[in-house]
């Protein structure tokens, strides 16, 4: 393995890392309605645990509104009550064929400890990006010790991959602070 292909993997990580974070932020209660709140939701659908995205047409109604229509008339009760089980909080409510889920409002006290989330979520990601930086650098001197590398390469390549990491990083910074104020705004 070369310094350049060292980075590409690096960018190609840090990136798989940074839409891992965007997704579990993605899953993270606002006071808004959200489809990708269901998304971790698992129904029973003949002895198998699968997604409600694959039973069931999930959308928004309106602002505070989800909507399940179940692809079968069997499953509305089922997923009524995966819905219910789930620890989102959140009490569906049957209409005929289709399920409207409510976004009850957020109290402030449960707005901040969302936020508290938010960062924990956030550190993760540092944390993950920060490893990728340490896996890249120990790659670089290993090539160095095999002598494909000057030492001179090394610290370039290490400057590059720094220079990764704080753009990475500060991607990271900037998705938690619109987050925190997406759960803030009342």
């Amino acid at each position: 393995m070369s310094i350049p292909d060292i980075r590409k993997n690096l960018d190609t990580r840090m990136d798989q890392s940074i839409s891992a974070f965007k997704n579990n932020l993605a899953k993270i209660r606002t006071g808004r309605a959200n489809p990708g709140l269901l998304d971790s939701v698992q129904v029973d659908y003949y002895g198998s645990m699968v997604p409600i995205s694959q039973v069931a047409n999930v959308t928004l109604l309106d602002a505070r509104t989800i909507s399940v229509q179940p692809w079968e008339k069997g499953m509305g009760a089922k997923i009524e009550k995966a819905i219910r089980d789930s620890d989102l909080g959140l009490n569906p409510a049957s209409m005929g064929d289709l399920i409207r889920v409510p976004m009850p409002p957020m109290s402030e006290e449960r707005r901040k400890e969302m936020t508290k989330l938010v960062r924990q979520e956030g550190e993760g990601a540092k944390v993950a990006v920060r490893n990728l930086r340490r896996d890249a650098n120990d790659a670089v001197k290993k090539l160095v010790k095999d002598k494909l590398a000057s030492e001179d390469d090394q610290k370039r390549a290490e400057a590059d991959v720094q220079k990764a990491t704080d753009k990475h990083i500060a991607e990271i910074d900037a998705l938690v602070t619109a987050k925190e104020q997406e759960i803030m705004a009342v």
